[in-house]
């Protein structure tokens, strides 16, 4: 019987690529958009961690500043400002 020792490198990325699959499926099945973007943010997080643990620390600092930080907050803010006058009367 072949025994394996606990890799935590390896745990840490099955666990953020199962959070960035996970992020992916909410982003494509959620019902509202501002779920769908909370998921999205998700998924560009657990991305940027496989690509610390890959030590490409450099492109995960500007997969954070340039999406995070800039793209999706554009977004989410264009989405919150849109949805006002339709909040009020949403099906679910």
């Amino acid at each position: 019987m072949i025994l394996m020792a606990f890799d935590p490198e390896a745990f840490a990325f099955v666990i953020f690529a199962a959070s960035a699959i996970i992020g992916a499926l909410g982003c494509v099945y959620a019902r509202r958009v501002a779920h769908s973007l909370l998921s999205l943010m998700l998924t560009f997080m657990a991305v940027a961690a496989v690509m610390i643990l890959a030590q490409a620390e450099m492109l995960a600092a500007i997969q954070i500043l340039v999406y995070l930080g800039s793209v999706m907050l554009v977004v989410q803010f264009g989405v919150m400002l849109t949805r006002r006058q339709i909040q009020e009367g949403d099906i679910e």
